[in-house]
């Protein structure tokens, strides 16, 4: 068939098969190129000669090397290089990166052939692009026509674009042809589409048609062509299904070919596998399934076919894309799946009857405990589970696992361990269900208990000291059992109830005692620590009581501090800050009573020592003042009202927690008990000087003023004649006084060059008599000044001051 018949007017069959299962049918023999040659079919290698292909056949009858029977291979037509190659050794491809031979929708084919190479020619040979294929024809059996025989074929390819006209681009085909014609739904052909004057490539239309481009480089650097990675495109396995079961006792050709472009300089080449499967559609995946579990079916894929799946009651469809199923058995005992597919080239039907287990259940494993390190021994048990134990895991950093092959039962004994470890066992029920993990079980390795040192070892107190006397032990290695206590060094008792802390408060005891720990890691034995002896002076411990010891005053107030002391001879603060205290610190007679005011201006521990004649041990206890931030009330600037004009007023504070508001006097005030009244004064009043008083919910408060001069006149600016910027803090700054202005827009300085030297249009800001850091000579300035009244009237005015130094 000529390159340049764009057109085929051939002839399309349906077949339709009303079996649900497939029967046996044997292939055609040596169709999948089992034996590893080209045995039963024909081959042909040739050019192309003014667009015109010419070929020269090799008979499938006749011996190698002029026929193909035991033939693995074939050159190019006039060189020596392989043109034609049947594997039955898998790799991958070098420009697409699939395998050379396939495994589709579950099913591994065998072997593969490979039509055409990357050699081109040139020169005295341009125009002679390479042609290669191989032909099978195939006897279909006779017999019922509703019963189906199919043919299944995958084909993947490699083509170099060569930017030419399409129906000269490099090409890969099927051809499948009866004595009616060609049947076009089994028949692809693919090459790289091209589009305009300059023929360029089309990608989007090769990428619709499956294409991708190789990231290899082509290794033909010839000049009719881009060289770059993306010349080369390749188009990944895709299997074809046709039904013959209508050509009964008829022959049917199956043709498989690679042609580089016809002018030559870009080659193309394509594998093709067949599946030795000829019984119909059949449907790939387990028959037998894990509840619960994820499976996937498929059934090799039909171009431009309709998919119809049917999977038993009770269980969950997942995805159901074209060929593809993927559904989770949610029941036990199993059932059938089915499927019917129908394109213009066939209508199969497939069943496949699935029988469905159980899940895994991992179960839990019980034994953790806690051991001392080297010599300890373990059990660690697997209950709950349903399935076999496959391997026990363990890990020391729970991150790294590693494998433990000594046991395969549902226990496992670990001896001699020297760090924590935690294990887990992995459990499968039957090969058909996944594996899955169990709980966790955790063995902790202690090291040896060290009972550690107390201190002090001697520690004196006082008859009926309940305070400071502290032993502590340190050092320990391992949970602290008891504290025990002797008199006689001999018979020791534990404390009732325990103590378990590493410390213990000695209190209430007439006679020397000795006091000790017991220490012990679990798993370990136990130790015990050395004795402190607690020696008991003849003299009475202090006592007292502070009322209250924890106190909360407002910023700037004082604190109360009072103490009642019932032993003791005289007493110590030891800080003062801010503390006054006018006792003597001596003791005349108990009870005593401490009175003290303290003002910090911040939270303050105050700390009350107290001895009492030869007791050696003070009594110390401390009082917590805590003193409640400042609350900073800003009311404010100063301003200036015209009569009956409308003043907004608020008071900020950095309190959100305020509970009132209070504005004193309430003279002219809307309302005098929120935070944002408005002033309103009348012709006789000359000023007011307003006090706002805030108070928090603790009852803390504070307190600012502002005051109100009321003019009597329209809105205006008043600006001072002359101002004295000499740094006494008197007349230092010139600026407007703003009498009824609400805003202001500028108030601007200029020298008598009418230079710009100052601008602002923030109220009581004003000019220096500086300019960058510079002051300016004594002189006369022209200053402007705009802004709008409360009543909405834009005010501008202007003039002269003197800046005198």
């Amino acid at each position: 068939m000529e390159r340049l018949k764009k057109i085929l007017l051939l002839l399309c069959f349906t077949a339709s098969i009303t079996s649900s299962f497939s029967q046996s049918q044997p292939c055609p023999l040596n169709i999948n190129f089992a034996t590893g040659d080209l045995t039963h079919w024909s081959a042909f290698t040739g050019t192309f000669v003014n667009e015109i292909r010419v070929v020269k056949i090799f008979d499938s009858l006749i011996a190698a090397p002029a026929g193909t029977i035991g033939s693995v291979s074939f050159p190019e037509s006039n060189t020596g290089t392989p043109g034609m190659q049947v594997s039955n050794t898998n790799g991958i491809d070098t420009f697409g990166g699939f395998p050379i031979i396939p495994k589709i929708n579950g099913y591994q084919y065998t072997n593969s052939v490979r039509l055409g190479s990357t050699t081109v020619t040139y020169g005295s040979e341009l125009g002679h692009g390479l042609v290669r294929g191989v032909k099978y024809v195939i006897n279909v059996p006779a017999g019922n026509v509703d019963t189906p025989y199919t043919i299944t074929y995958a084909y993947a390819m490699v083509l170099e674009n060569g930017t030419h006209a399409s129906n000269q681009q490099p090409l890969a085909r099927a051809i499948v042809e009866t004595k009616s014609g060609v049947i076009i739904c089994a028949s692809p052909s693919y090459f790289l589409p091209t589009s305009g004057s300059n023929n360029d490539l089309d990608s989007a239309a090769a990428y619709r048609q499956g294409f991708s481009p190789s990231p290899v480089i082509s290794p033909n650097s010839n000049v009719t062509g881009p060289i770059n990675a993306y010349r080369v495109w390749t188009k990944g396995w895709t299997e074809v299904t046709f039904n013959l079961s209508p050509y009964r006792g008829q022959q049917v050709t199956l043709t498989f070919e690679a042609d580089n472009c016809i002018p030559s300089g870009h080659f193309a080449y394509a594998y093709f596998a067949i599946r030795n499967d000829c019984s119909g559609l059949k449907i790939s995946g387990p028959i037998a399934a894990c509840q619960n579990g994820t499976i996937t079916y498929s059934v090799p894929a039909l171009s431009d076919a309709t998919y119809i799946w049917t999977i038993p009651n009770g269980w969950k469809k997942v995805l159901d894309s074209l060929n593809v199923l993927k559904v989770i058995p949610e029941t036990a005992g199993g059932g059938t799946i089915s499927v019917h597919e129908v394109n213009s080239c066939a209508d199969l039907k497939a069943a496949l009857n699935v029988v469905t287990s159980s899940a895994t259940i991992a179960g839990v494993l019980s034994g953790g405990n806690s051991v001392c390190i080297d010599n300890n021994s373990s059990k660690i048990v697997l209950t709950g589970n349903r399935g076999n134990l496959v391997k026990w895991l363990w890990t020391t950093d729970g991150s790294n696992w590693m494998t433990n092959n000594s046991s395969r039962d549902s226990f496992l004994v670990v001896k001699n361990l020297k760090q924590t470890t935690t294990y887990r066992a992995l459990v499968q029920y039957g090969s058909d269900c996944s594996i899955d993990s169990s709980t966790s079980a955790l063995i902790k390795v202690n090291a040896f208990s060290k009972a550690g040192v107390i201190s002090p070892t001697t520690l004196n107190i006082c008859q009926g000291q309940n305070k400071g006397a502290t032993l502590n032990i340190n050092g320990s290695m391992g949970n602290i059992v008891n504290w025990q206590f002797s008199t006689d060094s001999i018979v020791w008792k534990d404390l009732n109830p325990p103590n378990t802390d590493t410390f213990f408060n000695v209190n209430n005891i007439n006679v020397a005692t000795k006091f000790r720990t017991i220490v012990a890691s679990s798993g370990c034995a136990a130790d015990t620590s050395k004795a402190a002896q607690v020696n008991i002076y003849n003299a009475l411990f202090p006592q007292a009581v502070l009322m209250p010891q924890d106190i909360t005053i407002c910023f700037g107030d004082k604190a109360i501090l009072k103490a009642n002391i019932f032993k003791g001879s005289s007493y110590a603060w030891l800080n003062y800050n801010s503390l006054y205290d006018p006792n003597s610190r001596t003791i005349t007679s108990t009870p005593f009573t401490v009175t003290a005011q303290a003002a910090p201006s911040s939270s303050t521990r105050y700390l009350l020592a107290i001895q009492n004649e030869d007791c050696p041990n003070l009594w110390i206890d401390t009082f917590n003042v805590t003193v409640s931030p400042a609350i900073i009330v800003n009311a404010g600037h100063d301003t200036s009202v015209l009569v009956n004009q409308p003043l907004q007023l608020n008071a900020l504070v950095n309190d959100s927690n305020i509970h009132s508001f209070l504005w004193y006097p309430a003279t002219g005030l809307n309302n005098s008990f929120i935070a944002n009244p408005i002033a309103t004064l009348g012709a006789g009043i000359d000023f007011v000087n307003y006090k706002v008083t805030v108070t928090n919910s603790s009852g803390c408060s504070g307190v600012d003023y502002i005051l109100l001069r009321n003019y009597k006149s329209e809105p205006d600016f008043l600006v001072p004649n002359a101002f004295t910027p000499n740094g006494d803090g008197l007349n230092d700054i010139i600026k407007p006084i703003p009498i009824g202005i609400t805003t202001l827009h500028y108030f601007r300085i200029y020298n008598r060059w009418g230079q710009m030297i100052f601008s602002t249009n923030e109220f009581n800001k004003g000019w220096d008599g500086n300019i960058n850091g510079t002051q300016q000579q004594s002189g006369t300035y022209l200053y402007m000044t705009e802004g709008i009244d409360y009543l909405g009237n834009t005010i501008i005015r202007k003039g002269t001051i003197v800046l005198i130094r």
